[in-house]
């Protein structure tokens, strides 16, 4: 189903777990009784059209009704998109870290070692490419947002060069799944899990960019265009 603003926000969030982290990345709490996903988002000031692409895409596997871009609000999409870099660098990927430490380091070998270094390799990748997103990206749009054209960049230039950055991280899973003999270790099956959990939510984070974030963002440079030859 589609959810709408009349809809209660806490039925979205009992029938889709995964909504939990939307919340927190909206800045929404929980203890919201009975109101409607329209009245949580105007109380925390939290544009509902935004949130709701957000939500309906994560519900329906990443399927997005066309319609539904040019009302996304930029800005609100950003603040969601940076506190899920703020999740995965400060939050996940250390928790994962001290997951696999902890199973690991037990017997300390080349392998242990070396299956630790692949892991900070790859969070050192995904650290560069959300400090990209953070520096370059983010900025441009807002300045787009004011207004501003600046010749020098667009946001196909990011769309050409976004890694999907949940690819080594499945690697990594399958090389712990093939190669790491452990039996019966339920610390370690802990540890692959919150690593699946990981990637379905960086992959959903990469969705919500390309889906989202860049179709949003063509339609407002074309918007800033237009207002540049009517100018000039």
């Amino acid at each position: 189903m589609t959810y709408t603003p009349s809809h209660k926000m806490s039925d979205l969030a009992t029938h889709h777990f995964r909504i939990l982290l939307v919340l927190n990345r909206f800045g929404i709490g929980l203890g919201f009784g009975e109101k409607t996903i329209a009245e949580v988002c105007n109380e925390n000031n939290v544009d509902v059209e935004t949130f709701l692409a957000v939500a309906n895409m994560l519900v329906k596997d990443n399927d997005i009704a066309e319609e539904t871009i040019p009302n996304i609000s930029p800005e609100a999409l950003i603040t969601y998109l940076q506190r899920s870099h703020e999740y995965f660098l400060e939050f996940k990927l250390p928790g994962i870290r001290q997951g696999l430490e902890n199973v690991l380091t037990e017997r300390k070998n080349d392998l242990n070692n070396a299956v630790l270094n692949y892991f900070d390799e790859y969070v050192e990748e995904v650290r560069k490419h959300m400090m990209y997103e953070e520096t370059k990206v983010f900025p441009y749009i807002r300045e787009l947002v004011e207004g501003k054209n600046n010749r020098k960049y667009n946001i196909d230039i990011f769309r050409r060069h976004h890694d999907q950055v949940e690819y080594r991280l499945k690697e990594f899973k399958q090389i712990l799944i093939k190669y790491y003999p452990a039996k019966g270790s339920n610390e370690l099956n802990n540890v692959l899990f919150d690593i699946f959990n990981c990637e379905y939510d960086l992959a959903s984070h990469n969705q919500i960019e390309n889906q989202l974030l860049i179709p949003s963002i063509l339609k407002l440079e074309q918007k800033n265009r237009l207002k540049d030859e009517q100018t000039n």
